[in-house]
């Protein structure tokens, strides 16, 4: 079987959602459970949809768009885990502690690919009037 590489952003993705989803199922059954639970299911298995969407934009203000909207579920998504791990809500910590961990370095790489997008879109602007200059 082929070892999964940690830069697979997509896969990345898919292994949270998974976790995501192990965690939802792990609640227990209250109202505050079933609330949290049905906002992080949304959230925290969004992302790796919204990477597929990203992955076809249809220019590179749509990517930063994409991507931006991703990074506003992984947001939303942390928030749910936080009230999760304060409450307790769950018996099974460790998986709540790894996906905030998980999170956290999820977001930090979309900002970074946000950021670097958009420097990219700059520098393309710059060149093209460059270009018209020079014409």
């Amino acid at each position: 079987m082929e070892q999964k590489r940690k830069y697979d952003l997509e896969e990345r993705l898919i292994d949270f959602s998974v976790l995501i989803i192990q965690i939802t199922e792990s609640l227990y059954n209250t109202k505050a459970g079933i609330h949290i639970g049905g906002q992080l299911v949304r959230s925290g298995t969004s992302p790796a949809l919204h990477y597929g969407e990203a992955q076809s934009a249809e220019s590179r203000p749509d990517f930063i768009h994409k991507l931006k909207v991703l990074l506003k579920e992984l947001r939303e998504t942390k928030s749910a885990l936080l009230i999760i791990h304060k409450v307790p809500l769950t018996d099974k910590m460790e998986n709540v502690e790894k996906a905030l961990a998980e999170c956290h370095e999820l977001i930090s790489i979309f900002m970074k690919s946000v950021e670097t997008a958009k420097k990219n879109m700059e520098a393309e602007k710059r060149n093209k009037l460059k270009e018209n200059n020079n014409a």
